[in-house]
């Protein structure tokens, strides 16, 4: 039975084995009054030093946290490049799988160094910045900044898919700007020094998007002016999108010709819409016929686009797991391939959707 002394806050007393048995040692008193009398000293001197400092620590601690969350550019990396998607609690598995969690588990910043990816990972930051930011964790918001920095960065020096990424930006402003306005229902997480700070990085990026300036080659070589009629229209028809129509046909007159063919636009209308979609929108034109062109931006306006990526995530049905098409995941099904299904940006949001 362990010793205890006589108030139960004590420390105890001290005892020594001897030839005669166990005995209290004589020096007890002295120690505890030494002990206690140190104690007392350090308690003041602790006291009088917090309150000097107590003030300047709190202060000190906050700027170091603040610069920290706003000047980190390091992605939260794992080491595996996929993620279960479970929607309840099972023997196996407790909670449920987030948005954030897939984004930050997904190797995104990979991605779009990836050109068969650059499309899809930048259509997934669009939808996200324009309804899912409140969704996203702490982590996964700092990761979705710094992987759209590197996006600008990307687009700044290859100067492709300019206009792409003024759309992401000019979505993903407005959101903040609607949000930061209710920062009083805490709909944004984190400090709201930290938004701004953000909200002033896009819109410097919309500066160096705005100042970019396309130089022409300088050695001398076939120009898409130089190929014959039929192989201009050819390229012409591999667009999906009726915007490169309209800004090819301002390059050269000829184009211009190109741009207004009424077999053009009918063919990027049946693509893109059903037969349904079009017999709603039907518009004639002064000659009488329809006109593709104006149906196409009308169609736009009313109905979403068909999408199409060269590489996408992938969901297997039988274990649930979502990874990209060159990520080995551990599935168990005797035909891992057949039960896989291609996810679109917006498959990806309705995953998270409960």
């Amino acid at each position: 039975m362990p010793f205890l002394g006589q108030d139960w806050r004590s420390p105890g007393q001290s005892w020594i084995k001897t030839d005669d048995g166990w005995k209290r040692s004589s020096d007890e008193t002295n120690n505890n009054v030494a002990q206690l009398s140190s104690l007392c000293d350090e308690e003041e001197y602790n006291k009088e030093n917090l309150l000097k400092n107590v003030s300047y620590e709190v202060t000190a601690k906050k700027r170091k946290k603040d610069l920290m969350n706003i000047n980190t550019k390091i992605q939260c990396f794992h080491q595996d490049k996929w993620i279960y998607v479970h929607k309840g609690s099972t023997k196996e598995r407790h909670g449920y799988c987030t948005l954030g969690e897939a984004f930050n588990r997904l190797d995104f910043s990979s991605a779009i160094q990836d050109t068969r990816k650059f499309n899809y990972v930048v259509r997934l930051l669009e939808l996200i910045a324009k309804s899912q930011l409140t969704s996203l964790s702490g982590i996964a918001q700092k990761n979705y900044m710094n992987i759209l920095e590197k996006v600008v960065q990307k687009v700044l020096e290859d100067q492709q898919h300019i206009r792409l990424i003024k759309e992401v930006l000019h979505s993903l402003y407005t959101s903040l700007c609607a949000l930061v306005q209710g920062v009083g229902k805490s709909v944004l997480v984190g400090n709201i020094n930290i938004w701004v700070y953000r909200m002033e990085a896009i819109l410097h990026w919309q500066q160096q998007l705005n100042n970019i300036h396309i130089s022409r080659p300088t050695s001398k070589g076939i120009t898409l002016t130089d190929l014959p009629l039929c192989l201009q229209l050819g390229i012409m028809q591999r667009l999906s999108d009726g915007r490169d129509i309209v800004s090819l046909g301002q390059v050269a007159p000829s184009l211009q010709v190109l741009s207004e063919d009424r077999l053009l636009w009918k063919k990027l209308c049946h693509y893109h819409f059903t037969e349904r979609q079009i017999r709603k929108r039907l518009i004639l034109s002064e000659k009488g016929h329809l006109d593709w062109k104006k149906m196409y931006f009308k169609l736009g306006r009313c109905y979403p686009k068909k999408e199409q990526y060269a590489d996408t995530l992938l969901f297997c049905r039988h274990c649930h797991i979502l990874c990209w098409k060159d990520v080995q995941h551990p599935c168990t099904a005797n035909n891992p391939e057949g039960s896989c299904t291609f996810i679109s940006p917006l498959d990806f949001i309705s995953l998270f959707r409960f």
